[in-house]
């Protein structure tokens, strides 16, 4: 099981395959492994190295306590990259791992050559802020509803209308989210759900220069396509791609359409 130290962190993550790295930095609560299913065989196989990572709180990489902040984990991702990737390299982030490179981009620009944004945003809005006082309360009150309740919600927040009208595929989402119930004691977690995003950066990112690919997904109520248009607009030079029948788990719902447009995007081929 192989470990990197990060200078602040020890950080567990997985590699697969040669060539020029990409660093895949998952979102809140969830493991580097989530983008072993799709994105990391799309990858080798286009003749990549594929650097999947557990963000501090997520085992078995380092625990995180109250206090956490996205410029701890842009820290911990700039680390990984000098020590595994050795100097700059593409950067795929996903919801808080977005948020995370989006702010790499800003601190350590000499550590990215390309950037990938899937469902991202650039500012907050009154969803949003609910949803993540939402999800703090019910840690803060160890509220821990029934897992098939919490696997109907989850179904609701993160997919699309396409994949709800799929019996069989409802079936085999509700499966997986039962099983992965989340634990309100877990302090990684709950350090993590800090990392929101609760002022308006739209401004900040204008400085961005890195060559940025923001990936909407159509239906995604967590990150609605509209913000990640913003988003795109705020970049200079971004390419903006909207993926049709996706929610915010997109990158697991719709991995094809995923993964050709963050390829064509690497190879600097036409959206």
């Amino acid at each position: 099981m192989p470990f990197v130290n990060t200078g602040a962190a020890t950080l567990h993550y997985e590699e697969t395959g040669t060539g020029d790295a990409v660093v895949l930095v998952p979102g809140t609560g969830a493991a580097g492994r989530t983008w072993r299913l799709h994105q990391v065989p799309a990858l080798v196989a286009a003749g990549y190295r594929a650097i999947t990572v557990d963000n501090r709180g997520v085992p078995p990489s380092d625990p995180a306590g109250p206090g956490l902040t996205v410029a701890d984990l842009v820290a911990d991702t700039a680390g990984l990259v000098e020590r595994l990737a050795g100097g700059p390299c593409r950067l795929v982030g996903s919801s808080m791992g977005a948020h995370i490179v989006q702010e790499l981009l800003l601190t350590r620009p000499d550590l990215a050559t390309q950037a990938v944004l899937m469902g991202s945003r650039g500012r907050p809005d009154a969803f949003s802020r609910a949803l993540a006082a939402a999800e703090r309360s019910l840690h803060d009150e160890h509220v821990q509803v029934p897992a098939g309740y919490d696997a109907t919600m989850r179904a609701l927040r993160n997919l699309s209308p396409r994949t709800l009208q799929d019996d069989q595929a409802v079936q085999d989402w509700l499966d997986i989210f039962e099983m992965s119930a989340p634990d309100v004691t877990d302090r990684g977690v709950r350090a993590q759900l800090d990392v929101d995003m609760r002022t308006d950066r739209l401004g900040a990112y204008r400085r961005i220069s890195t060559p940025t690919l923001v990936l909407s997904f159509a239906d995604d109520l967590v990150a609605p396509a509209a913000r990640g248009r913003e988003l795109a607009a705020a970049i200079p030079g971004a390419r903006y791609t909207e993926i049709r029948d996706a929610g915010h788990y997109g990158y697991l719902e719709q991995p094809d359409a995923v993964n050709a447009a963050m390829l064509r995007f690497f190879a600097g081929q036409a959206a």
